[in-house]
């Protein structure tokens, strides 16, 4: 019992670290926004911004003096796989969504996660233009400005509700994902305007805003693992499309298509989003 106790008091510290520093660099950020950052172009056609860079730099010096023996894993820092020897890691995304951060879009973010064994369990996203810090510990719940979240369950659709166990899904994804999810998918479709933070769909999963979040292939670790969970504690899944949970700071960092749900739902949308793909 008392290693128990133990950890969660350490994870509760860890998670109080990252949610002040993913605060203060998000506000380095908004000195950035709407305020045309100079802006470069990386591989993949991917941009990044002075914003990027900013925050990146921010982040890995205080993170790294208040817990020099972690690990560090970031979009805008090559990759040093020390991490891979270190018994707890940071994964960070500077700011996620930085295409709509470029574009005056609201739903980007700070996000910063701490991995062990494979698993975040600490996790913070910090979105300044909503005013919205999302945070989880393992085994201690999500929260979003201090209040609990929770992935809610499918509702019965009011469009056609005479239909036997007909629900209603609100979908956020590439819109192009969305267009063939619905195909063959015996409820209401609610397609979800396009958000441009991958971390931010699956958090919406998490906080009850929409039902599912599907992602093509090509997400990275730091795209992920706050996001990750804080939609496992708020009762939701992510899972690649074989259902199994994600490994984090392995050698390789890239994922497959993925999708967010609610667990008791989560099956049922991967055979959905599996046709939709093989549909494609």
């Amino acid at each position: 019992m008392a290693d128990a106790d133990d950890a969660q008091s350490s994870y509760q510290r860890d998670l109080d670290l990252i949610a002040d520093l993913a605060a203060e660099a998000g506000q380095i950020a908004l000195r950035y926004f709407n305020k045309d950052p100079q802006v470069w172009m990386k591989e993949g056609d991917s941009p990044v911004s002075e914003a990027d860079f900013a925050v990146d730099t921010f982040l890995k010096e205080n993170l790294l003096k208040a817990r020099p023996d972690y690990g560090w894993l970031s979009e805008e820092t090559d990759i040093d796989d020390h991490r891979l020897e270190a018994q707890r890691t940071f994964i960070v995304d500077p700011i996620d969504g930085t295409r709509g951060f470029i574009n005056g879009m609201s739903q980007w973010c700070v996000s910063i996660a701490i991995v062990e064994n494979g698993r975040p369990y600490a996790g913070a996203l910090d979105c300044p233009v909503l005013k919205e810090q999302h945070l989880a510990a393992a085994g201690m719940g999500a929260r979003i400005n201090g209040s609990q979240c929770k992935a809610r369950i499918l509702r019965d659709s009011t469009e056609g509700a005479h239909e036997n166990g007909r629900k209603t899904i609100c979908l956020t994804g590439p819109r192009s994902f969305q267009t063939r999810f619905d195909r063959d998918v015996p409820h209401t479709v609610v397609k979800d305007p396009f958000v441009p933070s991958l971390a931010y769909r699956i958090a919406m999963v998490a906080c009850g805003q929409t039902d599912v979040a599907v992602a093509r292939a090509s997400a990275k670790d730091w795209d992920l693992a706050a996001a990750d969970l804080i939609a496992h504690e708020a009762g939701a899944m992510l899972t690649g499309l074989d259902g199994q949970p994600l490994q984090y700071n392995c050698q390789d960092v890239r994922h497959g298509a993925l999708v967010c749900a609610h667990k008791t739902h989560q099956n049922e949308m991967l055979d959905y989003v599996r046709g939709a793909m093989n549909n494609g």
